[in-house]
C-alpha cells in the first residue's frame, strides 16, 4: 500500500477515535473526560454521570456497527452493480427490511432484536430479488438505471404499505415511531453483540471479495476473462449485503444516505481499487453516523433529532460537494 492510502486509513482511524470520544462525552448532559474514564473502568451505578456514560457506550457501539455495515454494504452494491447511485436505501433493501419488520410488529407483536433481525433478513432478501427481477425485464437486462428505478418504485410502494399498517394500529405506531426514522438508542449491549455477529460475517465476506469487486467493476465480460464466475460472485456478495443491511435495520431502523455517500468519499481519498476503498469505508461509515448522532443530540436541547434524520441532512450537502469535487478532479 502506497503512502497516500496509508495516510487515508490513519486519518480514518483517528477520525473514528475522535467520533467515539465525542459520542461518549457530548449530549444533553456533557460529561468531562475524567468522569467518563472512571465510568468505563470502575462503574458506580449510584453516580448519574456513570450511568449516562454506560448508556452512551452502548449507543456508540451500535453506531460503529451500523455505520460500518451500511458503508460496506453500499460500497459492495456500487461495485457489484457498477452503479454509482447504488445504496441500500435506493435499491429497496432497507424498504424491504423495514416493511417486513413492521408487518411482524403488526401481525405477531414482535419486540426482540432477534425477531426484528429475522424479519429484516427476509424482507431485505425479498426486496433484493424483486428489484433485480423487475430490472432484468426487457432486452438490456438489469442496467444501473433500471435497478435504480425499480428500487425507487419498490421503496415508494413499501413505504406506503408501512404507513398504512402503522396508522391501523396505535400500539404499532408507538413502538415504531422512533425506530422507523432511525435511532441508535434503546439497545442493550447484548443486542449489539447479537446483531454484530451477522455484520461481522458480512464484512469479512466483502473484504475477502475486494478483488472480485474490482473485476466486476470492469464489466461482466472482463470479469469472466479474469476468471470470475459472475453469477456465483453476485450471489455471495448479495448474501453479504443482505446480512449487513438486515442486521443494521434490525438494530437501528432504516438509515439512508450513509451507504451512498461514504463509498464516494472513500474513492476520492484512495482511488477506485476496492482493496483500499472497502477498508476505508469501514472506518468512515461509523464516523458519519456518530457525528450525525452527536449533532442530533445538541441541535435542539433537551429533545434530540434521530440519527436517521441527521444522516440525511448532513449527507445531502456532503454528497453534492463530493460530486462537484469528483467532476473537478476528473473522477
Amino acid at each position: 500500500m502506497t503512502r497516500a492510502p496509508l495516510l487515508a486509513v490513519a486519518g480514518g482511524v483517528l477520525a473514528l477515535l475522535t467520533a467515539c470520544t465525542l459520542s461518549l462525552l457530548i449530549g444533553a448532559r456533557t460529561v468531562d473526560p475524567a468522569t467518563a474514564w472512571q465510568a468505563l473502568t470502575s462503574f458506580d451505578p449510584a453516580v448519574t454521570d456513570h450511568v449516562v456514560i454506560r448508556a452512551r457506550l452502548h449507543r456508540t457501539l451500535a453506531g460503529v456497527a451500523v455505520g460500518a455495515a451500511l458503508a460496506v454494504a453500499g460500497t459492495a452494491m456500487q461495485g457489484m452493480t457498477r452503479n454509482p447511485l447504488a445504496d441500500p436505501g435506493i435499491l429497496g433493501l432497507n424498504a424491504g427490511a423495514s416493511a417486513a419488520v413492521v408487518a411482524g410488529i403488526f401481525m405477531l407483536s414482535i419486540s426482540r432484536v432477534v425477531e426484528f433481525m429475522a424479519f429484516a433478513f427476509a424482507g431485505a432478501a425479498l426486496g433484493t430479488v424483486t428489484v433485480y427481477a423487475v430490472a432484468s425485464l426487457g432486452r438490456d437486462g438489469a442496467t444501473p438505471v433500471k435497478l435504480a428505478l425499480a428500487g425507487a418504485a419498490l421503496t415508494a410502494g413499501l413505504g406506503s404499505l408501512v404507513n398504512a399498517l402503522v396508522l391501523l394500529d396505535q400500539e404499532s405506531l408507538d413502538r415504531l415511531r422512533f425506530w422507523q426514522v432511525g435511532t441508535l438508542g434503546a439497545r442493550s449491549l447484548g443486542d449489539v453483540a447479537t446483531v454484530g455477529v451477522f455484520m461481522l460475517i458480512g464484512v469479512v465476506i466483502v473484504l475477502a471479495a475486494t478483488g472480485t469487486l474490482n473485476a466486476l467493476a470492469l464489466g461482466d465480460d472482463a470479469a469472466v476473462g479474469l476468471g470470475v464466475h459472475v453469477t456465483r460472485a453476485r450471489i455471495v456478495l448479495g448474501i453479504a449485503i443482505i446480512l449487513l443491511c438486515g442486521a443494521a435495520v434490525a438494530l437501528a431502523g432504516p438509515i439512508g444516505f450513509l451507504g451512498l455517500v461514504v463509498p464516494h468519499a472513500a474513492r476520492l481519498a484512495v482511488g477506485s481499487d476496492y482493496r483500499r476503498v472497502v477498508p476505508l469505508a469501514l472506518l468512515m461509515g461509523p464516523v458519519l453516523i456518530l457525528v450525525s448522532d452527536v449533532v442530533g443530540r445538541v441541535i435542539a436541547p433537551p429533545a434530540e433529532v434521530q440519527v436517521g434524520v441527521m444522516t440525511a441532512l448532513i449527507g445531502v450537502p456532503v454528497f453534492i460537494a463530493l460530486i462537484r469535487t469528483r467532476r473537478q478532479v476528473g473522477l
